[in-house]
C-alpha cells in the first residue's frame, strides 16, 4: 500500500507541474505585453486556490455526505485534527494524500479559466473568481461525482475529470469571455454594432506554448493515472492517454492542412490538449480502439468549435481553452458510454459494444446536471462583477499591455525590450521635460535654416538594402568586390502579404505579415552608386515576391567619432 500512496502522491506532484504547462500555453498564445501578468495569474490561481480549498473547498468536495447527496459536510480537520489527517487507515491513503491530490485538480479547474478570459480582465478580479471555482463552485460539483455524492451513486463515470474539471473550467471560460467582451480590435463593427470582419490576432511565441503542451502531456499521465491501483490498470490508463491526443493532433494537421493549404501549427497544439482532455473521464474503460475514436473526434471538434466560436459567434477566446476544455470534455464524458469496453479496468458497457443504453443515460443525465450547475453559478457571479464595473480592465491599460498597468512590470523580456519611461533617461533617471508650446502659428518667430557643417565639396550616398537571410553572405562578397568595406547589417521584420495568397492563423485570415528581414546600410561617394544597386539587384535577383527592396538617400555628413574626421575622409579605412 505504501508503493501504491507513494505514486499517488508522485501522481498529484505531475499534475501541479500542470500549472508550467498552463502557463506557457496562455502566454505563448497572447501578446508579449501581457506574459508577466498571465504568469502571474497561474501562479496564484494555485496559491489562492490553496487557501480557500484548506478552509472550506475540501470539506465541502469530500466531507460527510449531506443534503441527499449534494455537498460534503463542512469541517477543519484539517486544522483542528491534525494527528488522524495523516494517520495511515486500514485501506486506502492517508486523508492528507487525498487532500493534495484533490486540491491540485482543483487548481486545474481555476487556470483553464484564465485562457479565455487573457488580455483584458483585472487582476483583482481573476483572484476573486479563483477563489469563488475553488471555493465552491468546483468542491461542490466534485462532491457528487467523486465525494460520495448523488451521481457517483448513480453509476456516473468520470475517472480523472473530463466533466468535473475540464467541461467546469470550460463552461466558466465561455461564459466568462462572453459576458467580459472581446479585445480590443479583435473584431470590426458596423454603427449598428454588428461584426463586419474578424481579426487574427497571433501570440507571440509558438515555441513557448509548443513547450507548455509537452509539459501537460507529461503531466496527463500523472493526472489520468495517479488513482490507478494495478499495473494493468496503470498500463492501460498510459496507453489511452497516449493514442487519443496522438491521433487528436494528426486529425487537425491533416483537417488543416486540407482546409487552409497548411497545417495549422497553434491548432495542432491545441489539437494534442483536446485529445486528452477527451481521454480522460474514459482513460480507464475505453481500449485502444476507441481511444482512437475518442482522438479522431477531438482532433475534428476542436477546430470547429475554436473557428466557430471566433467566426461565427464573435466569442473571443485567445488560447482556444473553449475548444479544447468544454467541447471536449463534454465529448469525453459522453465517450464513456458510447465506447466503453467491458474488458478494460472499468468493466463499463458501451452502448457501441454492448448495446446496452444504460450507462449512456448516466453520462448524459451527469453531463447536463453539471453543466448546468457551473453555468448558472458563474453567469450570475460574472454578471455582478461586471455590474460593478470590477471584471474588465480599462482601454488604456489593455491598449498598453497589463504587465505595466497591473504589475508595473515594464516587460516580461526585459533584456529585449526598453524599461525605461518614454520620458526618463535611462542612465541617471533625469526626467526630460515634455516641450509644448501656446503661441499661436501666426506670431511664431520663422525657422532659419542654419548649414551645420563646411562640405568639403564630395557628395555622400546612403544605400538601404532590405532581403532575404540567406542572401546575406552573397550580397556582402559583392560589396567586397566593389570595394566597400564598411557597412552595418541588422536583422528587421518585413511588412507585407503576398495577394492571392492568404495566411490563416486559427482558421482567421492574417491580414499582414511579419517576415524576418536583414537590412544594410551602405554610405559611398567615391563608388557610384548605380553600380552598388546594379550589384545588389544582380546579387538578390530570384523573381519570387519578397527578394527586397533598396531605398537610397542623400547624405549631409559623415563623422568618424574615433578621430574627428569629417566628410570624405571619415569614409576611407585608411589610416
Amino acid at each position: 500500500m505504501m508503493t501504491v500512496e507513494f505514486w499517488f502522491l508522485i501522481g498529484a506532484a505531475l499534475v501541479f507541474w500542470m500549472q508550467a504547462g498552463f502557463a506557457m500555453v496562455e502566454t505563448g498564445f497572447t501578446r508579449a505585453k501581457n506574459a508577466g501578468n498571465i504568469i502571474m495569474k497561474n501562479l496564484m490561481d494555485f496559491c489562492i486556490g490553496t487557501l480557500v480549498f484548506s478552509l472550506l473547498g475540501y470539506s465541502l468536495m469530500m466531507g460527510e455526505d449531506a443534503l441527499f447527496g449534494l455537498i460534503g459536510k463542512p469541517s477543519l480537520d484539517l486544522f483542528t485534527h491534525f494527528a488522524d489527517f495523516i494517520r495511515s487507515p486500514a485501506e486506502g491513503f492517508t486523508e492528507a494524500s487525498y487532500f493534495v491530490f484533490n486540491l491540485v485538480f482543483c487548481a486545474t479547474t481555476a487556470t483553464i479559466v484564465s485562457g479565455a478570459m487573457a488580455e483584458r480582465t483585472k487582476f483583482s478580479a481573476y483572484c476573486v473568481y479563483s477563489a469563488v471555482i475553488s471555493l465552491l463552485i468546483y468542491p461542490i460539483e466534485a462532491h457528487w461525482i467523486w465525494g460520495g455524492g448523488w451521481l457517483s451513486r448513480l453509476g456516473f463515470h468520470d475517472y480523472a475529470g473530463s466533466c468535473a474539471i475540464h467541461m467546469v473550467g470550460g463552461v466558466a471560460a465561455l461564459i466568462g469571455a462572453v459576458i467580459l467582451g472581446p479585445r480590443i480590435g479583435k473584431y470590426d463593427t458596423d454603427e449598428t454594432g454588428k461584426v463586419t470582419k474578424v481579426r487574427a490576432i497571433p501570440g507571440h511565441s509558438i515555441p513557448l506554448g509548443a513547450l507548455g503542451v509537452f509539459i501537460l502531456w507529461l503531466g496527463w499521465y500523472g493526472f489520468n493515472g495517479a488513482a490507478a491501483t494495478t499495473p494493468s490498470e496503470l498500463s492501460s490508463i498510459f496507453l489511452t492517454t497516449t493514442i487519443a491526443p496522438a491521433v487528436a493532433t494528426c486529425t487537425t494537421m491533416i483537417f488543416t492542412w486540407i482546409k487552409n493549404k497548411k497545417p495549422d501549427v497553434s491548432m495542432c497544439l491545441n489539437a494534442s490538449l483536446a485529445g486528452l482532455v477527451g481521454i480522460t473521464a474514459g482513460c480507464d474503460a475505453l481500449d485502444a480502439v476507441g481511444a482512437a475514436i475518442v482522438g479522431i473526434v477531438s482532433g475534428l471538434l476542436v477546430v470547429v468549435v475554436v473557428e466557430g466560436l471566433d467566426l461565427k459567434l464573435h466569442v473571443d477566446d485567445p488560447v482556444g481553452a473553449v475548444g479544447v476544455h468544454c467541447a471536449n470534455g463534454v465529448w469525453g464524458t459522453i465517450a464513456v458510454g458510447l465506447l466503453a469496453n467491458p474488458d478494460a479496468p472499468a468493466g463499463l458497457h458501451g452502448l457501441l459494444y454492448t448495446g446496452e443504453w444504460t450507462q449512456l443515460g448516466i453520462q448524459l443525465l451527469g453531463f447536463a446536471a453539471v453543466a448546468a450547475w457551473s453555468a448558472v453559478t458563474m453567469l450570475a457571479f460574472f454578471s455582478l462583477l461586471k455590474k460593478i464595473d470590477f471584471l474588465r480592465a480599462d482601454a488604456a491599460d489593455e491598449l498598453a499591455g497589463l504587465d505595466r498597468s497591473e504589475h508595473g512590470l515594464p516587460s516580461a523580456y526585459a533584456d529585449f525590450v526598453s524599461s525605461g519611461h518614454p520620458y526618463t533617461l535611462p542612465d541617471t533617471g533625469e526626467v526630460v521635460p515634455a516641450v509644448t508650446g501656446t503661441t499661436p502659428p501666426a506670431e511664431a518667430i520663422p525657422v532659419v535654416p542654419q548649414p551645420t557643417f563646411r562640405s568639403d565639396g564630395h557628395k555622400f550616398t546612403k544605400v538601404e538594402i532590405v532581403f532575404k537571410e540567406e542572401r546575406l553572405y552573397a550580397l556582402k562578397a559583392a560589396m567586397g568586390r566593389l570595394g566597400i568595406t564598411g557597412m552595418t547589417v541588422a536583422h528587421v521584420m518585413g511588412y507585407g502579404i503576398q495577394k492571392g495568397q492568404p495566411e490563416y492563423y486559427r482558421g482567421v485570415e492574417v491580414e499582414t505579415d511579419l517576415r524576418p528581414k536583414v537590412q544594410m546600410d551602405i554610405v559611398v561617394s567615391a563608388i557610384p552608386v548605380r553600380d552598388v544597386i546594379e550589384t545588389a539587384k544582380k546579387v538578390l535577383y530570384t523573381g519570387h515576391i519578397g527578394d527586397g527592396k533598396i531605398f537610397v538617400y542623400d547624405v549631409e555628413n559623415v563623422v568618424k567619432i574615433r578621430t574627428g574626421e569629417e566628410g570624405y575622409d571619415a569614409l576611407q579605412d585608411v589610416e
